[in-house]
């Protein structure tokens, strides 16, 4: 019997060649230094990478990771209140969560003395859940809300005058039955993952360490990936059990991506640009109605065949949606289709890069399971695409009877944290340099 492979320090290496988090450290070497330190992570792959030590998404560059990666299986979204007054309190918040999160997203604890090394009388700086664990392709994606920038007419924070145009509350739409409790934020983070506990974990040592500066308002998580953002990912389905997603844009769709999601400095404050928008909208399935439903209605509703995913009057998934055709019966996509009220064709032009994922919470009480799709979109200005898109559905979407929205959030995500900046800094100004220790 052959004896077990070890990394540069002796530590036993996963099967697969996968790093785990606690041999991550000596593996990478002088790449990564003390958070209190304020060093950068040595970067492992090449953006969006999932070839070679493909379990681990680079945290730095031009824009964010999580917004065009290839979309994991998991997630943890939390939306913060900020609870102080304090700008420089809110920055040194920002620089040492940048700090957590590098580390966090090669597979290493989210601080240098990890679960195991604080004193006797001090709490770990690490919670210890995903002690073992791989880095899972983690990526976590920050935003920033309306009220972050003004609350109740007061700017806390001297920023009110570099609030986009773009990020303003959503309106109401038709049908809306949106809890306040489920709804806003001053900051989100969004924690993707293929291990939902490495996802849970990241989140977690974010909201501990920010204790006094923010305060969980609300949180959502997501199994079951139910789009693909590259043509390397097949088509998932969500709890409707149709497959969702699939004229989403594609990473590798340079002109869409640079058109629909990427924000242009020119566009209005020049410290978001290289960011996007995202927008959160949970709707909640009214699975039990749903599930009663004969399969024609179910495809008449949505427009494409429930085996195949192939529009209606086609053959394969892919094929173009044909809107103008009819049968004995009329129109073969409905005029009220879901997959006909969502086209680029009826909205002239518009695309979103969708990144939502399912989710089931228990039941309500009543006998009816709470659960549906957590939907997430990326966008270069959601006034312009989102909300025409979701009106026109609002008002006109067979679908309608069967879901009902109940959360609702719009975060300006700024671009990605490069060598020296932390998340925020085209924001707030400044470098990381006196990111504290977490």
């Amino acid at each position: 019997m052959s004896s077990q492979e070890t990394d540069p320090q002796g530590n036993p290496t996963p099967p697969s060649g996968k790093i785990s988090r606690r041999a991550l450290l000596g593996t990478v070497g002088v790449g990564v230094v003390a958070a209190g330190a304020g060093v950068a992570v040595g970067r492992l792959t090449a953006p969006e990478d999932t070839s070679a030590n493909g379990d681990v998404v680079e945290f730095r560059g031009v824009h964010q990771a999580g917004i065009v990666t290839p979309a994991q299986d998991r997630m943890h979204f939390v939306a913060f209140d900020v609870i102080t007054d304090s700008r420089d309190e809110l920055v040194e918040l920002l620089k040492t969560w940048t700090t957590m999160a590098e580390r966090m997203t090669v597979g290493e604890e989210a601080a240098p003395d990890g679960a195991l090394g604080a004193g006797t009388y001090t709490p770990p700086s690490d919670t210890g859940e995903a002690l073992d664990l791989e880095a899972g392709q983690l990526t976590l994606t920050i935003g920033f809300g309306p009220s972050l920038f003004e609350k109740d007419g007061v700017d806390r924070f001297g920023i009110a005058d570099k609030r986009p145009a773009a990020l303003v509350e959503l309106p109401k739409f038709t049908g809306d039955a949106l809890e306040p409790a489920r709804s806003g934020g001053d900051i989100c983070i969004q924690a993707c993952a293929n291990d939902p506990q490495v996802a849970v974990h990241a989140v977690r040592n974010l909201a501990r360490v920010g204790f006094g500066v923010v305060a969980v308002r609300w949180s959502q998580l997501g199994f079951g990936r139910t789009s693909s953002t590259s043509t390397s990912q097949t088509t998932p389905r969500n709890l409707f059990g149709f497959k969702d997603g699939t004229r989403n844009i594609k990473a590798e769709e340079d002109d869409a991506v640079n058109r629909f999601v990427w924000v242009d400095p020119a566009d209005d404050q020049v410290w978001m640009g290289g960011g996007s928008y995202l927008v959160a909208r949970r709707i909640r399935m009214l699975i039990e109605s749903w599930d009663r439903t004969v399969l024609h209605e179910q495809e008449r509703v949505i427009g494409r065949s429930k085996g195949t995913g192939a529009p209606l009057g086609q053959d394969d998934e892919f094929d173009e949606l044909d809107l103008d055709s009819k049968g004995p019966d009329g129109h073969l996509v409905d005029v009220d289709a879901h997959v006909r009220l969502a086209s680029r064709e009826e909205l002239g032009g518009i695309e979103i890069l969708r990144r939502g994922y399912n989710f089931t919470d228990g039941s309500d009480g009543f006998g009816h399971l709470d659960a549906g799709l957590f939907f997430i979109a990326y966008c270069r200005d959601p006034q312009k695409q989102f909300v025409p898109m979701q009106q026109n559905l609002a008002r006109n979407d067979a679908m309608n009877e069967y879901i009902k929205h109940v959360g609702s959030a719009v975060f300006a995500v700024p671009p990605g944290v490069e060598d020296g900046t932390y998340w925020g800094s085209t924001l707030f100004g400044g470098s990381r340099e006196s990111a504290g220790n977490p």
